[in-house]
């Protein structure tokens, strides 16, 4: 075990050295596809041992076992091994014939590999870091667990490596989320932007809690479903899931919003939607084709919102992360968006988190979203989350925590409103009343919050945000008085 311990600050102090490694982006990158094939080659050895009949789909000469494996010290180095890995490996992964029959867990070989990228440019280093990552001993139970956590440590760099952050939301917050969302063996779980798999892995973890036989288990290794548009947090999720037992990843690298809301069937539909949308972006115009008229957003977010709606079964459950420009915004759109959730889904609750759960990689705020499709909503309880005792701000080196969520889980099952310094922290809103602010839900907000120095880039963001919900009380002030004036005539 100890060779886990120092797994990431070996290789990170190997790469380096190489000239081909330009920050931390590059060099998780550079991991993950290497992960990737060591974990793949441990399944492989399961997969042999238990069939009689398994063959890989990786050419002899390109499976793991067969090159990176150094068997005492004869393995391929230098230049040797850099021509190899990438005018043999690269090039054979990346055509790997597959066709609609092949097997999910044969054909995600080819779409890991299909926009992956070989930095490195020195054969020894290389060399180096295959033997790092090729002592990991997979397939005993314990080192395999602790290398679990190692790569949730090597998921959680992301967020300081640039724009790679969005792929990944904190721990503390996909725990919590699958925690009251109380999974059920047999029940189906999807994520339609999954980024790493962060969901799905707490969705498993809470099954695997009730499991109970054989059987349960093999429910729970069909229970998890999910789609990723990008092709780096596509491989880091498949990866993710090989570590979890889960031999047959259904996770598919393609963009959710290219299909029709319109065309879903009962068969495309799960019991639970466990998602952090992507915010902030914006898809080409012709996205919002696939949507009916009236929800045809321009906010990545927004349409997501429309796709779960449309995808959550009857009775299905739903926990989705928006931000604050989703609660305030009264744009035609986001309105017609909110009609639709609170007329035919029963949104119970919102639980607002405090700025900075997901710093560094953005400060804007945002809640967490509960609802489930057994009707129209009747009151929506708001739950704000305050920072917890001793914290300015969450960050690197001080995360948001599962126990940070103590307060809203004891609040969960016992509520009451609370009142803090006049302000509401907990408070239940009718139907009817949310309508009357024209389905304005930013209630329950934080009434004191600190003036904090930010970057430029977030500065711009907040401002933006605090812009819109100004437009948004103007808007709905100025239509109150026109309603007030069209009364008088």
């Amino acid at each position: 075990m100890s060779n886990i311990s120092g797994f990431v600050k070996r290789i990170r102090d190997i790469m380096r050295n190489d000239a081909g490694i330009n920050g931390d982006a590059q060099r998780i990158e550079q991991i993950a596809w290497m992960l990737f094939l060591k974990v793949y080659d441990a399944k492989e050895d399961d997969w042999e041992f238990n069939e009689d009949d398994y063959t890989s789909i990786i050419p002899e000469e390109c499976r793991w076992r067969n090159w990176a494996h150094d068997e005492s010290g004869k393995g391929m180095t230098g230049d040797a091994l850099l021509n190899f890995v990438n005018n043999t490996v690269f090039p054979t992964l990346k055509k790997l014939e597959v066709t609609p029959q092949t097997p999910i867990r044969k054909a995600i070989v080819k779409t890991t590999f299909e926009d992956a990228n070989q930095y490195m440019k020195d054969g020894v280093l290389l060399r180096q870091v295959l033997n790092v990552i090729d002592e990991l001993d997979l397939s005993d139970y314990e080192e395999s667990h602790a290398f679990g956590e190692i790569y949730e440590s090597i998921l959680k760099e992301l967020q300081s490596a640039g724009s790679s952050g969005e792929f990944y939301t904190p721990r503390a917050v996909t725990d919590f989320m699958a925690k009251m969302i109380k999974p059920q063996i047999g029940e189906k779980c999807a994520d339609f932007a999954c980024g790493t798999g962060g969901f799905l892995t707490s969705w498993l973890k809470e099954l695997s809690e009730l499991k109970d036989s054989a059987d349960d288990i093999e429910k729970i290794n069909n229970s998890v479903y999910g789609i990723e548009k990008k092709q780096f947090p596509y491989m880091l999720c498949v990866t993710n899931l090989l570590l979890h037992d889960i031999d047959i990843p259904r996770i598919y690298h393609d963009n959710t919003l290219l299909y029709d809301v319109l065309d879903y069937t009962d068969k495309d539909k799960f019991d639970v939607i466990l998602m952090n949308p992507p915010y902030g972006g914006s898809e080409k115009n012709e996205v919002k084709n696939h949507f009916p008229s009236d929800l045809a957003s321009s906010e990545t977010a927004d349409l997501f919102m429309s796709v779960i709606m449309y995808r959550l079964k009857e009775n299905g459950r739903c926990a989705v992360i928006l931000p604050d420009g989703f609660l305030f915004g009264t744009d035609n759109a986001k309105v017609a968006i909110k009609k639709k959730l609170f007329s035919e889904f029963n949104l119970h609750t919102i639980v607002r988190m405090p700025h900075s759960v997901f710093a560094p990689y953005t400060s804007i705020t945002t809640n967490i979203l509960f609802f489930d499709n057994t009707g129209a909503t009747k009151e929506t309880w708001f739950y704000r989350l305050d920072m917890p005792e001793g914290y300015k701000n969450f960050s690197k080196t001080k995360p948001m925590k599962l126990e940070h969520f103590a307060p809203a889980m004891d609040w969960w099952n016992n509520r009451e409103e609370i009142i803090v310094d006049e302000f509401p922290k907990a408070k239940k809103y009718t139907a009817t009343e949310i309508a009357e602010l024209n389905y304005n839900i930013d209630l329950c907000g934080y009434p004191h919050e600190e003036e904090e120095i930010l970057a430029p880039q977030d500065l711009i963001k907040n401002y933006r945000e605090k812009r819109a919900r100004l437009d948004a009380d103007i808007d709905r002030v100025l239509g109150e008085i026109m309603a007030l004036l069209g009364d008088k005539e």
